[in-house]
C-alpha cells in the first residue's frame, strides 16, 4: 500500500480574482522548496480531498515523487516564478500496479515499471490554454526516457468530463470502472482507469478486442430484451383487457391492468470495463 493518498487527477481550478488579459509566456520546472505554501494551497483551493504535509515534503524535496511546475514567466511584480498550475508523479513497479494484466512484458529488460500521476491542477485564471495538456506531455517525455517503463497511468472521478475528454484526446486508453475508488465527505465516487502505454509496453490487444467485443456483445443483448420485454408488457396488457359495455351500449376497450411494468424500465448499472 502506498503512503502517499490515491491520485486525484483534476481539470478544476483553484478561484483567482484576477484575469489574465496579457499572452502569458509558460514554462516548466520542477517544484522546489520556496513552493510549498503555494502548491498547498492550490490543492486546498482545487481537490475535494486533503493531502498530508509528508507529500508536499516529498514533492518539493523531491523523494521519490517527481513534479513539474507550470509558471508565467511574463507576470509582473515578482510573480514570474509562481506556481500556475502543477502535475506530480510517481515511479510504480508495473508487476504490482493495477494494470499488471494488461501490460506486455519483456524478461530481457529487467524489472519493468509505469509512472503513475497522482495529482494535475492549473489555477483559474490559467484554464483553457492547454496547460494541463503541456504538463502531462512532461510527464509522458520522462517516462519515454525510462527503458524499462511501459507507460503512464492514472484515475480521474467519473464526473468529470472535462479531464476525461482530455485524455481520450491525448489518446490515453480508458480500461477500468472502478466503482466507490474515492470516499468523500462520506460518499463514495467511481473512478475511471486512464493508461497510455509506451515503449512498447502495449495493452494486450486481444483481451481489450475481447473485451470491446463483450461489451458490445451485452448492449447488444441488454437492448434485445429490453424490446422484447416492452412488447410481452403491451401483448400482456392487451390480454389483461375486456371488452365491456359502457352504459350507452356501445362497445369499448377498458383496461383492467394498469399497473406499469418496472421491469422494462429499469436502467443499467453499468459496466466494469469501458
Amino acid at each position: 500500500m502506498s503512503r502517499f493518498p490515491r491520485g486525484f487527477v483534476e481539470n478544476s481550478s483553484s478561484k483567482e480574482e484576477t484575469k489574465t488579459a496579457r499572452r502569458p509566456s509558460i514554462c516548466f520546472r520542477p517544484i522546489n522548496p520556496c513552493d510549498l505554501e503555494r502548491l498547498e494551497q492550490i490543492h486546498r483551493d482545487i481537490f475535494p480531498i486533503r493531502y498530508e504535509s509528508e507529500f508536499f515534503q516529498n514533492v518539493v524535496n523531491g523523494g521519490d515523487i517527481v513534479s513539474w511546475a507550470a509558471v508565467d514567466r511574463s507576470r509582473p511584480d515578482g510573480h514570474s516564478e509562481e506556481l500556475i498550475g502543477f502535475v506530480t508523479a510517481k515511479i510504480a513497479l508495473a508487476k504490482e500496479s493495477e494494470i499488471s494484466d494488461l501490460i506486455r512484458y519483456d524478461s530481457t529488460k529487467g524489472e519493468e515499471t509505469l509512472v503513475y500521476i497522482l495529482t494535475l491542477g492549473v489555477v483559474e485564471t490559467y484554464r483553457k490554454r492547454g496547460i494541463a495538456k503541456l504538463l502531462i506531455n512532461e510527464v509522458v517525455k520522462y517516462a519515454s526516457s525510462i527503458p524499462v517503463c511501459r507507460g503512464v497511468y492514472l484515475h480521474v472521478i467519473a464526473h468529470n468530463n472535462p479531464a476525461i475528454r482530455l485524455y481520450k484526446r491525448m489518446s490515453f486508453r480508458c480500461v477500468r470502472r472502478l466503482h466507490g475508488f474515492y470516499l468523500i465527505n462520506g460518499q463514495h465516487f467511481d473512478s475511471y482507469l486512464f493508461v497510455y502505454f509506451i515503449n512498447d509496453g502495449v495493452i494486450v490487444e486481444s483481451w481489450l478486442h475481447c473485451r470491446d467485443l463483450a461489451v458490445l456483445a451485452l448492449n447488444y443483448m441488454r437492448s434485445g430484451i429490453k424490446s422484447v420485454a416492452s412488447k410481452l408488457t403491451i401483448n400482456h396488457e392487451e390480454k389483461g383487457s375486456k371488452w365491456l359495455k359502457s352504459k350507452d351500449n356501445t362497445r369499448c376497450l377498458l383496461p383492467t391492468q394498469t399497473k406499469r411494468n418496472l421491469a422494462s424500465e429499469r436502467v443499467s448499472s453499468g459496466y466494469d470495463y469501458v
